[in-house]
Parts: C-alpha cells; sequence; structure tokens
C-alpha cells in the first residue's frame, strides 16, 4: 500500500503544478498545445524518474558541502540525454519547447525531489517518488495544454474541432477562437482556474 501511495501521491495529493504550485515557468510558457504540455511533462518525467535513482544510489558517498552540485551535475547528464534524443528523434518538438528543455535542469521540482526524498531512501521507492511526481506534471500541463488549446484555437493535439465556417450552436455563433488563451495572459487565467478547480475537487 505503502508503494501505491508513493507512486499515487504526486499525481493528486501532492500533484507539482495543482497543489504545491512548483515549476511554474515552464509550465505556463509551454502549453500553448497539449502535445506541447505533454512532451515537456514526459521530457521532465524521464529526468525526475532517472535522477531520483541515481542520487538514491549514491547520495551517501557524497559530502554534504557538495550534495547540490553534485545533484545538479547527475540531473544535467540526464537533461542533456533528453536534449540530444528530442532534437534527433522529435525536432518539431524540440523547437516548439527550445529553450525550456536544457532548464530543465533547474526546475525545483526535479531537485526538490532529489533533495527532499531522493537522499533520504531506497532506490525503489525513489523510483516510484520520480515516476509519480512526473506523471502528475505531465498530466497537469497536457491539461492545461488542453484547456488553452481548445480554447485558443478550437483544437486539440493539433485535430480541429470546430470547422472554421462559423457554427450555429444554442443561438449563437462560434466563430473566433479566444486566442488570449494561448498567449501569456491565457496561461494565467486558465491555470488559476484549474488550480482552483483540483482543489475543490479534492476536498
Amino acid at each position: 500500500m505503502s508503494h501505491i501511495y508513493q507512486l499515487t501521491k504526486g499525481i493528486i495529493k501532492e500533484n507539482p503544478i495543482f497543489v504545491i504550485v512548483l515549476g511554474m515557468c515552464p509550465t505556463l510558457a509551454t502549453t500553448s498545445s497539449a502535445i506541447n504540455g505533454m512532451g515537456m511533462g514526459l521530457a521532465t518525467t524521464f529526468v525526475l524518474l532517472s535522477s531520483n535513482t541515481v542520487i538514491s544510489l549514491i547520495a551517501r558517498f557524497i559530502p554534504d558541502k557538495v550534495r547540490i552540485p553534485s545533484y545538479i551535475v547527475v540531473i544535467a547528464t540526464f537533461v542533456t540525454i533528453v536534449d540530444l534524443v528530442m532534437q534527433a528523434y522529435t525536432q518539431s518538438l524540440y523547437e516548439s519547447l527550445g529553450i525550456f528543455i536544457p532548464l530543465i535542469v533547474v526546475n525545483c521540482i526535479v531537485l526538490g525531489r532529489a533533495e527532499a526524498f531522493a537522499n533520504k531512501n531506497g532506490v525503489f521507492d525513489s523510483m516510484l517518488d520520480g515516476l509519480g511526481m512526473g506523471l502528475g506534471f505531465t498530466l497537469a500541463l497536457t491539461l492545461l495544454g488542453s484547456v488553452r488549446e481548445i480554447l485558443g484555437n478550437f483544437s486539440v493535439f493539433g485535430l480541429k474541432l470546430i470547422p472554421k465556417e462559423p457554427v450555429w450552436t444554442a443561438g449563437q455563433f462560434f466563430h473566433d477562437p479566444m486566442l488570449v488563451f494561448i498567449l501569456a495572459p491565457g496561461a494565467f487565467i486558465a491555470l488559476a482556474y484549474m488550480i482552483a478547480i483540483f482543489n475543490k475537487l479534492k476536498k
């Protein structure tokens, strides 16, 4: 049961976006579409899972004075792997996410889990913690990206939901999407409402 809790707590109870409210920079900047949000989330999940595992293995051998720099080196190694793989195999997504892929190195979620959990717990628990937090992060970014894309472009994952021609629905014409939602102000608006809804449902 404890392992199940360790895996699921990052998705609901301690969701890094909707509950703890960490990693706001990539959350707001990369969720203009659902695919961007999912891509950023999965990249971060790989780094979380891998760095948590390695840091849990080597934590007892690292002197306390160089603890944080050592963790950053480990995290940067896996971020470099993600960066090179995405550049080679998902070029369009890589170009869309841009500088925010290398910036996973300084994402406070990744370093926070290394410091708060991985260096104090076993390998398996640390893997579950990284995977759970990563999945929670991915879910949050994908949901936020989907909402912004639907409202801002009438599409989701690139699939058009409403044709370009005006459509008569409920006595009104739906013609132009609310473009503000794929811009920076729309990110703040959508995230605020989603945090409120998530915490209301959670209670």
